[in-house]
């Protein structure tokens, strides 16, 4: 069996309409939504909906993965064999989460799956990255795109042939697969991160504990790319602060582990570097 959730914040059942289908259309046993930011509104409308396999948990704002740790707990009580996480502006298609499912239970070394994920227009987003050093997250942050290219190649994984199920060490957190196993042997998402590092941390660590961390090509998601932090001052802010937290955690130029999870990583999908 398996379960998702959802956090949200200040959105209406409207504003999250695709995703809410879309999980409900799936044979998930339950659908979590977490609000964090408790809005009445949303409740009435999910109740409205009227399947019973949506739990809303009303919460106060601590960040996206403290947010969908409320709802891991609970999975994870419940007997859960994988869980999804998925963001407000992911849309997929019926037989998605069945499809990486059923990928996961044929390799149960396999600690967490992100499938394809695709822009609006269809073309292909590149969120499968190495772990990153901090020049990598100043580079393709503050730099322009033609001073970065063949870093944020690198970076980005762009040697590789996406077609493939790649081994990566960086996961984004819009749409994650996890199973069971990994998260009890892992953690779960590290709350010191009020949001946007929480991915790669926790990418890495179930990487380092022993499990497979893939994208899955096969199954494929809509991802809207809010990208708030590359618009508002404010969200820009709050990625530089949980991104030094995150050097903080793990080192900053001396950390041997970065490296040698990249090493391995090179290694690992080297028959699958494009010429």
């Amino acid at each position: 069996m398996f379960t998702v959730s959802l956090v949200t914040y200040r959105h209406r059942l409207s504003d999250i309409s695709a995703v809410v289908k879309a999980v409900l259309a799936s044979g998930c046993t339950v659908f979590y939504v977490v609000d964090n930011s408790s809005m009445p509104e949303l409740a009435a409308d999910l109740a409205a909906l009227g399947d019973s396999r949506i739990i809303y948990i009303p919460s106060e704002n601590r960040g996206f993965g403290a947010g969908h740790n409320l709802a891991v707990n609970r999975a994870l009580a419940e007997g859960c064999d994988q869980h999804f996480i998925v963001n407000p502006d992911i849309d997929f298609v019926p037989g998605t989460m069945e499809k990486i499912t059923g990928f996961m239970a044929a390799d149960r070394n396999i600690g967490l799956v992100m499938p394809e994920t695709l822009n609006p227009d269809g073309s292909l987003q590149h969120n499968c990255k190495l772990v990153p050093s901090p020049v990598d997250l100043i580079f393709k942050r503050f730099l322009p795109e033609f001073l970065t290219v063949r870093r944020m190649k690198r970076f980005m994984m762009k040697d590789f042939d996406h077609r493939q199920v790649l081994e990566v060490p960086y996961l984004c957190g819009c749409f994650m697969a996890f199973d069971r196993n990994a998260l009890e042997k892992a953690g779960l998402f590290d709350e010191r991160f009020f949001m946007y590092p929480e991915d790669i941390d926790i990418t890495r660590r179930i990487y380092s504990a022993g499990f497979r961390t893939v994208c899955y090509p096969e199954a494929s998601v809509i991802h809207g790319h809010e990208q708030a932090s590359a618009k508002k001052l404010r969200m820009l802010w709050v990625h530089v602060v949980n991104m030094i937290r995150y050097f903080n955690k793990w080192g900053w130029i001396f950390d041997s582990e970065r490296r040698r999870i990249n090493r391995e990583i090179a290694e690992l999908n080297k028959s699958k570097r494009l010429h």
